[in-house]
């Protein structure tokens, strides 16, 4: 065997800590999953060396004849999944399917309605993220706190009278389901697209959960795929206006030429499994994460947490929002957590005065811990060792070693064709 170098050696020993780490925590990060391990054999194969341009049928490239099959089966299983007869697949991030959706609807100087950052809305969606390199006009739509929603009568009065190229529906802090139906009549009234950013809320909508855009009003639905949906980390685009010729030429050539040149084929098709994976395990899967988070969220509340949104079930969706002014902000408390083994990140509040730097609060997600095979008694157990933390300030070593106990009893990857079998951040422990 070859000796590794001092760069290869320091590379490869910090990503086995992180793996280490990783498996001796409860990862709750909102926008991150697992992939199952038939999916992660994709990742490793061949086709991560090789490169694609162009639809299948069509390329610039030779030695595509089974890359074609894949993507067609691929985009074949995505509209099976979300009723729609336009999917693409080949975005490799969601914030890429973004720019794409961006490019296809609109043109420099035109309006855009959407939620405000500081509300719970993407980075892609703000002046200095994908709108703001679009050259777009972004005009914020009245968010009520109270229900952590848009403000429906607010909303259609800007919509009226700002007359917006685009109205832009979907969040990054995602507790209930977006005014589509209540917005997109009025948005089409005046001649604006309704675009919906599933990133976050993607599996659950497959999973037949939380709503169905594509058929409530929305024109095009973009998302990343690794977040409910347990995929690898890529994008989509989907649309069930299979009548309007122009959006899906538009959304094509936006994302390639436009925002994309090779699209990663190994991930592409390792999307591929998981959505083969999820055809069969989906409706179970994103019903426990939405019982599971439901579960930590009175949890928490119980046990002195001001957990957002009490009144309307803490959430609908995979996520909560946990206010921790008076334990001394999200940034704090999103330390001392991962100190604990508890990785979780802070997080604006809609009430928030401070900046970005300075969040009252910290997010929260149960879809990775759902993965592992955890449930509503687990939640519970997770919301004590959380108070444990920040509320008691136990000795964060001690609650340390009871989280990696309890990762003893969830180190396989559920809900796929290979359950049972060890996460992907085990594997390279187990060979070494």
């Amino acid at each position: 065997m070859i000796e590794l170098n001092e760069d290869a050696k320091y590379i490869r020993d910090l990503v086995k800590r992180h793996c280490q780490w990783f498996a001796e925590s409860l990862p709750m990060i909102a926008s991150e999953n697992i992939i199952s391990p038939l999916a992660e054999e994709i990742l490793i194969s061949d086709l991560g060396a090789r490169y694609a341009e162009g639809l299948p049928k069509k390329r610039y490239y030779q030695g595509l004849k089974f890359v074609d099959e894949i993507e067609l089966k691929v985009e074949a299983m995505a509209k099976e999944i979300f009723s729609c007869r336009f999917a693409d697949v080949r975005p490799i991030s969601g914030t890429v399917a973004n720019m794409a959706v961006l490019y296809a609807l609109t043109s420099p100087g035109d309006k855009i309605v959407a939620c405000d950052i500081k509300h719970g809305a993407h980075i892609s969606s703000a002046v200095f993220g994908a709108v703001g390199l679009r050259g777009l006009n972004h005009i914020a739509l009245p968010f009520d706190p109270k229900i952590m929603n848009l403000d429906v009568d607010g909303s259609r009065k800007v919509i009226l009278q700002e007359k917006p190229k685009v109205l832009l529906l979907g969040m990054s802090v995602f507790l209930f389901p977006a005014p589509v139906k209540e917005l997109s009549e009025v948005a089409h009234e005046v001649g604006a697209k309704v675009w919906y950013d599933g990133a976050h809320v993607l599996g659950l909508i497959g999973g037949g959960e939380f709503q169905r855009p594509l058929h409530e009003g929305a024109d095009v639905m973009s998302g990343s795929t690794h977040k409910t949906l347990p995929g690898p980390q890529r994008g989509i685009i989907l649309s069930d206006r299979e009548e309007d010729l122009e959006l899906r030429k538009n959304l094509r050539k936006a994302v390639f030429p436009g925002v994309t040149s090779n699209h990663h084929l190994n991930t592409m098709a390792a999307l591929g499994i998981t959505l083969a994976e999820f055809k069969a395990y989906g409706k179970e899967y994103v019903r426990q994460i939405i019982r599971n988070a439901q579960a930590l969220g009175s949890a928490m509340y119980e046990l002195g947490l001001d957990v957002v949104a009490p009144d309307l079930g803490f959430t609908k969706s995979h996520t909560l929002v946990v206010d921790v002014t008076r334990q001394g902000g999200g940034r704090k408390v999103a330390q001392d957590l991962e100190d604990a083994n508890i990785i979780v990140n802070k997080n604006l509040l809609p009430w928030d005065q401070g900046t970005s730097q300075e969040p009252a609060g910290i997010r929260l997600g149960t879809q990775e811990l759902t993965r592992l095979g955890m449930k509503e008694s687990e939640m519970k157990h997770i919301a004590e060792l959380i108070k444990r933390v920040v509320i008691d300030h136990e000795d964060k070593e001690k609650i340390k070693a009871e989280v990696r106990e309890m990762r003893r009893q969830f180190n396989k990857v559920c809900y796929c064709f290979t359950e049972g079998a060890p996460a992907h951040i085990f594997k390279e422990i187990v060979r070494v």
